[in-house]
């Protein structure tokens, strides 16, 4: 597979990918109902049946603004999650501790997480939000101290009460920390005037309260995905989660999101693709099939 590099400038912002670590997720449950001689065609899955998973955040550098969307698994596990939970999260989600990091990430553009000025969270699953809070001399606090953070009020109030099928997904320590400093700023728009050039797509059939990241202008869009699309994969329409809560839901949410790529120069940017960063997206009959993949620079 050829995949070609792209830079792109956007309503005055410079997008750039900040992988923030590999991990492993089982591809059954990746993939829902399609069946594994298909997906494993693209993915291919380890003796444990986990496929190779990409947490990967994305910057945007303006003359005023450095934003970070989503921030990955994060690290510091047993002092976030305890030492028996953290060690068996570590280990299950196969998670490389070795690899490129959320931090080793920024620093290839000169920045330390004091310059990141806000931070837009997609959801608080730990593998989107994980990142959002640290381990600091024993007290869990916001990654980002100079950062305003950014999620939808109902994703907030579903993290605090999550049902039986996501209680493996939120941890406190991942929001409690930017609500006790003051961090956090709930919305129930698609919008915020400090995020000029950004809007939000918000959907519920992932989880109550995702909000896709759109960043536009007058000629291009460069859309973050977060899990309505988590992989270059998962474009086909059918091709939805076992975590989905609702995949016919979310298959009404992918198809309206797909359906912006025929409005103006569109590219999807996939949070957990380890094979590439973005894609263009184009009609195949009643469905979305991938054009092209781009590394971005």
């Amino acid at each position: 597979m050829t995949i070609s590099e792209l830079q792109l400038t956007i309503a005055g912002y410079t997008p750039h990918p900040i992988p923030t670590g590999l991990f492993g997720l089982d591809g059954g449950a990746m993939f829902g109902t399609v069946p594994k001689i298909l997906w494993e065609k693209t993915n291919p899955a380890d003796n444990h049946n986990r496929i190779q998973m990409e947490a990967r955040a994305l910057l945007l550098i303006s003359n005023t603004k450095k934003i970070l969307i989503d921030t990955g698994n994060g690290s510091d596990f047993k002092d976030k999650y305890g030492e028996k939970l953290g060690t068996k999260f570590s280990e299950m989600y196969a998670i490389d501790e070795n690899g490129p990091s959320l931090l080793k990430s920024l620093k290839k553009y000169n920045l330390n997480p004091e310059d990141i000025t806000d931070v837009i969270l997609t959801h608080f699953h730990f593998d989107h939000a994980g990142g959002a809070t640290t381990s600091e001399n024993g007290k869990i606090v916001p990654t980002f101290k100079n950062a305003t953070y950014y999620v939808q009020q109902s994703n907030l109030d579903n993290a605090k009460n999550p049902n039986k099928r996501e209680q493996a997904s939120y941890f406190k320590a991942n929001y409690q920390p930017l609500i006790d400093e003051k961090k956090l700023v709930l919305l129930s728009q698609e919008t915020h005037p400090n995020l000029p050039g950004i809007r939000f797509f918000v959907s519920n059939g992932h989880t109550q309260g995702h909000q896709s990241v759109i960043i536009e202008d007058n000629t291009t869009r460069l859309i973050y995905c977060g899990d309505v699309i988590p992989t270059s994969t998962h474009v086909r329409l059918a091709w939805v989660m076992g975590y989905d809560l609702n995949p016919l839901k979310l298959m009404e949410e992918k198809k309206e999101l797909l359906g912006l790529s025929q409005t103006k120069s569109t590219y999807y940017f996939f949070e957990h693709d380890p094979y590439c960063d973005t894609a263009k997206v184009i009609t195949d009959k009643d469905d979305y099939k991938v054009e092209e993949r781009f590394w971005l620079k």
